[in-house]
């Protein structure tokens, strides 16, 4: 299990762009493109992007920053 902590900066609200990313990912079509962006912003694992998103895993939000744990052995969807 790896825990992550999603930082905010004065560009970007992380729990906005999380909460963003997360109605989008309902759309199957969308997923792919969604979870680059949140890979690449956030220097993610594929699966990580994948668990958060899909909600497989529950977030907190401490702050501005996201806070969620993940099973690195879990594939994409």
């Amino acid at each position: 299990m790896t825990t992550y902590r999603l930082g905010s900066s004065p560009a970007v609200h992380t729990p906005g762009i999380i909460a963003w990313a997360i109605n989008g990912y309902h759309f199957e079509e969308d997923r792919p493109q969604l979870r680059k962006v949140i890979v690449d912003t956030y220097s993610l694992p594929e699966t990580a992007a994948d668990q958060l998103l899909s909600k497989s895993v529950p977030y907190s939000v401490d702050g501005e920053t996201v806070v969620f744990t993940v099973n690195e052995d879990a594939e994409p969807q």
